[in-house]
């Protein structure tokens, strides 16, 4: 990625976008900013974008390496990273209800999400990183995805800007629709589960949890907490499963064995997924064997989590750099009306779903 030949140049590229985070993180800070629950990812991806859209054209282009990696490698290993927020005893802690309305509401929002993309005439790897974050995790899951898909970056905007207006939107939501007894068909378990398994950040899913729960008395904002977090564990075979997906799709969109799109055809492991699932299964013995009664208070993991929420701030803001306005206004209202079609189902559908799974467990 970084030749031996432009490595000072490259170097000033990466340093950019390290400024740039970290002024993300400063105005993340703001407290108006925190009550809208913004995270330096939004504020970076932001921030990227109007640099796209001020100074891209008046900076040497040989910085370009530099920013370049780091919406590739940088951002692989922050999705490893993000694995020293999950143990396997969140899992265990909710149980089978809570597994089994994540696994329907991912499924079908991504097999959904592919359909109506199709419906709606939208470019297949778009409706994909749309449909992606809806299903799993926002911002973080469009970033897995990405390496995997490898679309442009702007459609990587795009997908983003998509989670940010539908999650911020169901934050305020369901706290509304829980106090105006809209959601009384659910226990107070039933709410968590619904929460955690269809709204899109886990910034989302904690905002609205605290707001319906402030002292977490019903268990209803840790449980949403957790369930989201299943979720965010099912990033890692949904990437190896795309992957084999989109190498079978472009073979057969190949003409011949030995065209260029056949050897893009081929099969890319998404190895930092299995590294994400490796880092979980770590961080759930450094629980074990140090007695550490929540993820948070694993030694270093605080530590560990702040490095990993700067590394993705970092990818999110090099993504933002390739995306001007003329690219969105030329995917136009599509990518925004699928993911309002996907909202609809998580909101509608997923309640339902929810309240049937949790009546049967």
């Amino acid at each position: 990625m970084l030749e031996k030949g432009n490595r000072a140049n490259a170097l000033h590229g990466i340093l950019l976008i390290v400024l740039f985070s970290f002024a993300a993180f400063y105005i993340a800070g703001f407290s108006f900013v925190r009550e809208l629950s913004l995270s330096p990812l939004i504020i970076g991806i932001i921030l990227g974008m109007l640099y796209a859209n001020s100074l891209r054209n008046k900076l040497p282009e040989t910085w370009v390496p530099g920013i370049k990696f780091c919406s590739k490698q940088v951002l692989r290993w922050g999705i490893i990273l993000y694995g020293f927020r999950l143990t396997l005893s969140q899992v265990a802690a909710v149980g089978l209800p809570a597994i089994a309305v994540d696994l329907i509401v991912v499924t079908v929002t991504l097999l959904g999400g592919v359909l109506l993309g199709r419906l709606l005439k939208l470019d297949r790897d778009t409706a994909l990183m749309t449909s992606t974050g809806s299903a799993i995790c926002g911002a973080a899951a469009i970033l897995g995805a990405e390496p995997v898909v490898r679309c442009e970056g702007y459609k990587t905007a795009i997908a983003v800007s998509t989670v940010v207006i539908f999650g911020t939107l169901s934050m305020f939501l369901y706290p509304v629709m829980y106090r105006t007894g809209m959601l009384d068909g659910l226990s107070d378990t039933g709410v968590a589960i619904y929460t955690g398994s269809t709204l899109h950040e886990v910034a989302h899913v904690a905002g609205a949890g605290n707001a319906m729960d402030p002292t977490d008395s019903l268990g209803i904002a840790g449980t949403a907490t957790i369930t989201k977090m299943i979720r965010v564990m099912l990033l890692a075979p949904v990437l190896v499963i795309m992957s084999l997906f989109l190498a079978r799709r472009r073979r057969a969109d190949s003409a011949s064995a030995d065209s260029p799109a056949a050897q893009r055809g081929r099969i890319a492991i998404p190895w930092f997924a299995f590294g994400f699932l490796g880092v979980i299964c770590l961080n759930s013995l450094l629980q074990y064997l140090t007695g550490a009664p929540t993820v948070r208070e694993i030694p270093l993991n605080g530590a560990i989590e702040y490095l990993d929420t700067f590394l993705l701030t970092m990818a999110m803001t090099a993504l933002g750099t390739e995306t001007s306005l003329d690219k969105f206004r030329q995917a136009g209202a599509r990518p925004f009306l699928l993911a309002g079609l996907l909202y609809v189902w998580l909101v509608v559908g997923g309640y339902f779903v929810t309240k049937y799974i949790v009546a049967l467990g």
